[in-house]
């Protein structure tokens, strides 16, 4: 499991910072169900951009620069 750190409530309220978290586990039967959903097209993703894997670093800068408009996803050939 990965934690969040220590913060400093009076230091990330000064800089306009939320520090929320969540923990997740994994359950076969409702990733089956999930898939069925986005199979049938009841539930969709919305794509911002596709690079092939090989061009992750593009990804990454294209995460920096801001105002995404749905996930960023990486194709593996």
């Amino acid at each position: 499991p990965v934690f969040f750190g220590e913060f400093d409530d009076e230091e990330t309220m000064k800089l306009g910072v939320t520090v929320t978290g969540t923990q997740v586990r994994s359950n076969g039967a409702q990733l089956a169900e999930l898939g069925g959903l986005l199979d049938a097209g009841t539930v969709r993703v919305a794509i911002d951009s596709t690079f092939a894997l090989a061009d992750a670093r593009a990804a990454h800068e294209r995460a920096a620069r801001g105002h995404i408009q749905g996930k960023i996803v990486l194709t593996v050939a």
